[in-house]
């Protein structure tokens, strides 16, 4: 019995070995792991610190030789004036503005259209979607000056049409998100709702709208802050009352001698990012857990 013991312990050292080595390398792998995401992490993140570190330094610092990596001195009332230097609330009010009636405006007909692609039968559907989805790969800097053109002939340069006129359009790449969650949505439950006597107008509102809310919170947050960081829009479409809160920082912030303030700039900066910041941070793992859910399949 003894030597039956010593054979079994003598086969087991060998599995007690592969373990130990297996578990070693797992905690090599996940410590590298780790350490590429703590790196990535902080390479990320490094604007928004510096940022931060220039936005609390006095002006005196912003032309120190050699660079003041540090602030000499912590200002905090630079986030004061960057919020009296200009309208700082009147630009972000505009901001709000454009914002909310374009994602709004964009939301809706964007759905419309991925469900009529989703569920509506017609001659060269597909032919369309494709036309459509090729309008995405053409750069927004080749369509920018005639569309400049087309609303300085209809009046609508200097006020807000145009964003309404955009959100009215649609968006291609929102209509394909639409249309892939539609396609996923069961044809029982469109065929018994027409058995019901519904429109599909009616389908479209009081069906598949609800049951879209993951992809309508997703369109809504990505469309809301495409406008709120948009810059070339509104500088070329918008005069210096209405223009928007990212025109507004980029020349408002000057010091007593005509120069650019980039301290109280920073500071403004700051500011003007930290509602998108906060969307973010907010709703990253609603994005993440319904973005991977919404039906996003061939």
């Amino acid at each position: 019995m003894a030597q039956l013991a010593r054979i079994h312990e003598y086969q087991q050292k060998p599995e007690q070995g592969t373990r130990a080595r297996k578990s070693i390398r797992t905690l090599i792998e996940q410590g590298m792991v780790f350490t590429l995401l703590v790196f990535f992490t902080l390479l990320f993140v490094s604007p928004l610190i510096w940022l931060l570190i220039t936005a609390l330094k006095p002006l005196a610092d912003m032309a120190a030789f050699p660079i003041r990596w540090l602030p000499s001195q912590v200002q905090w009332q630079n986030f004061f004036y960057a919020v009296t230097y200009i309208d700082f609330w009147h630009y972000a009010l505009n901001s709000l503005t454009l914002a909310v009636i374009q994602s709004s405006l964009i939301t809706i007909t964007s759905a419309m259209v991925g469900f009529g692609f989703a569920r509506l039968r017609g001659f060269g559907k597909q032919k369309l979607l494709m036309v459509m989805l090729a309008t995405t790969m053409l750069p927004g800097m080749v369509t920018i000056i005639p569309t400049y053109i087309i609303f300085s002939k209809l009046g609508m340069v200097d006020t807000y049409w145009p964003w309404v006129v955009w959100g009215l359009a649609s968006s291609p790449f929102f209509s394909f998100m639409f249309r892939q969650f539609f396609s996923s949505i069961p044809g029982e439950l469109e065929e018994a709702a027409i058995m019901d006597g519904c429109s599909y107008w009616r389908i479209f509102w009081q069906l598949f709208l609800p049951l879209s809310r993951p992809v309508l919170a997703i369109v809504i947050i990505f469309a809301f802050t495409g406008v709120w960081d948009d810059f070339l829009g509104p500088i070329l479409f918008l005069n210096a009352d209405n223009t928007t809160l990212a025109v507004a920082i980029s020349n408002g912030y000057l010091d007593p001698q005509g120069h650019r303030a980039d301290n109280v700039l920073a500071a403004g900066s700051l500011l003007y990012a930290l509602p998108v910041l906060i969307i973010f941070l907010l709703t990253q793992r609603f994005l993440i857990n319904n973005s991977a859910s919404s039906g996003l399949k061939g």
